[in-house]
C-alpha cells in the first residue's frame, strides 16, 4: 500500500474542509470537504492564495499569525485548540467557521494542512466574529 495513495484517500473522504497551502499561503490542497464549504471547485482553489477565503479586512492579521507559525513551527491551535473566523464563500457571503493548524514538516517546503468546520448552522443569528482575531 502506497503512504500517499492513503494519505490521499483519508484526507479526500473527510467530511470537514481540509487545505494545504504552502510557505507563501498558496493552497496545495482542497478536498471535498472544501469545496462544499467554500463553493469554489478544486481546480478553481489550487494554486490560489489563502485570500480566497479570508475576509479583506482580516488578512493583514491572518498573514501575520501565518508567517509565524511558517518561521517557528508552532501553532496554538493544534487538534485541541480551535480558531473561530469569518471566512467568505465564492458568492462572497461571510461563514463563521473553527479550525486548526498542523504544520506539515518538509525540510524543503514547511507547510500549513488546516481543517476547517462551517460552524454557520449553529451560529445563526449570532454576530459573525467581528472583534480582534488572536493571531495564530
Amino acid at each position: 500500500m502506497n503512504d500517499a495513495a492513503v494519505a490521499e484517500a483519508l484526507l479526500s473522504g473527510r467530511a470537514d474542509a481540509i487545505i494545504a497551502a504552502d510557505r507563501a499561503g498558496i493552497i496545495r490542497f482542497w478536498n471535498p470537504g472544501a469545496e462544499r464549504l467554500f463553493s469554489y471547485a478544486r481546480h478553481e482553489a489550487l494554486e490560489q492564495s489563502l485570500d480566497l477565503i479570508i475576509p479583506e479586512r482580516l488578512r493583514q492579521r491572518h498573514w501575520v499569525g501565518y508567517n509565524n507559525v511558517i518561521q517557528t513551527g508552532h501553532s496554538r491551535y493544534t487538534e485541541s485548540d480551535l480558531l473561530s473566523v469569518p471566512a467568505i464563500r465564492k458568492d462572497g457571503s461571510t461563514i463563521s467557521v473553527e479550525f486548526t493548524v498542523s504544520l506539515i514538516k518538509d525540510p524543503a517546503a514547511r507547510s500549513a494542512l488546516e481543517s476547517t468546520i462551517d460552524m454557520s448552522p449553529w451560529c445563526k443569528g449570532a454576530p459573525i466574529f467581528t472583534s480582534r482575531v488572536p493571531a495564530v
